[in-house]
């Protein structure tokens, strides 16, 4: 009983494969060629751009802040109000000419969701629909 082959057909080739070092080396080449070249091309055209010599002729218009601490109180641009104080606040603000302005929300991460969107829905309901909110930034 011989061991090795399972059948012995007299074919003693090697294996034929893609060598693909060539190939790599092509790309390799390739791709440095490219990070050299492509911040050339981002400043290829040079262009002084001129100055605006007027001033815009708007209003700053200005943001709303509204805070809400743990204990579920309210602040309007850092003063305390009441609810009905506050939607009489968001009815004028939503009445306001031009723009109207962005609310950014400053909540106490202890606060329940339910006031949350109960706050936003009422900005919505009185027309002030930009809401931004403001979070620490990580590591502060």
């Amino acid at each position: 009983m011989a061991f090795g082959k399972l059948s012995d057909d007299g074919d003693d080739q090697p294996l034929s494969e893609i060598n693909m070092i060539p190939m790599i080396d092509v790309m390799l080449v390739l791709l440095i060629v490219f990070m050299i070249t492509a911040p050339l091309l981002t400043n290829a055209v040079k262009l002084e751009l001129p100055e605006a010599s007027s001033q815009l002729n708007q209003p700053e218009k200005e943001d709303i802040t509204l805070a809400i601490d743990g204990a579920g109180k309210l602040y309007w641009n850092d003063k305390e109000v009441d609810e009905a104080a506050l939607l009489a606040q968001m009815e004028t603000a939503g009445k306001a000419e031009g723009e109207l302005p962005e609310i950014q929300l400053r909540i106490d991460k202890r606060v329940e969701y339910g006031i949350i969107a109960r706050v936003m829905a009422q900005a919505s309901q009185h027309g002030l629909h930009k809401i931004a909110f403001v979070s620490q930034p990580d590591g502060k």
